[in-house]
């Protein structure tokens, strides 16, 4: 299974573009619609710029290559990309260790998952309400029918 436009669309509103180099809030140097790394693997250092379609081409190879860690969990296509959403945002590290993945494994249509998804938006930090915004749209993309 591959991004669909819903899943783009998720991470391109609550990540936005940025052509220059940045310190994110994880304080990680960051790139496009929030890349890490180049399509070559090089790290994004600062003072580097790219334009609106190579920020969509490092997109698309991140979610590739992070859509990995969903492979084998039995989700459709919006909870397939409800999942990728919150992988590329938190990394598929976090996901690995995560109650959220025990849930999925345990049944894709459990509905705590919505409260779960919820629960994981940094409580107290100033990135509260905007990780709320985001879980909330995961979540819902996640119960679309």
């Amino acid at each position: 299974m591959t991004a669909s436009q819903n899943c783009i669309n998720i991470i391109k509103m609550f990540e936005g573009y940025k052509a220059k180099a940045y310190i994110c809030p994880a304080g990680k140097v960051t790139i496009g619609w929030g890349s890490l790394f180049y399509t070559d693997e090089s790290k994004v250092k600062m003072g580097d710029t790219i334009n609106e379609q190579q920020a969509t081409e490092m997109l698309m190879w991140e979610l590739k290559k992070k859509s990995v860690c969903l492979q084998g969990l039995n989700l459709n296509q919006n909870q397939f990309d409800s999942c990728l959403s919150f992988v590329y945002n938190c990394g598929v590290t976090a996901f690995n260790q995560s109650r959220l993945k025990r849930k999925i494994i345990a049944n894709p249509n459990d509905v705590s998952i919505r409260s779960e998804l919820l629960r994981l938006v940094n409580k107290g930090s100033p990135f509260e309400k905007g990780l709320t915004r985001r879980r909330t749209a995961e979540a819902d993309l996640y119960f679309k029918k």
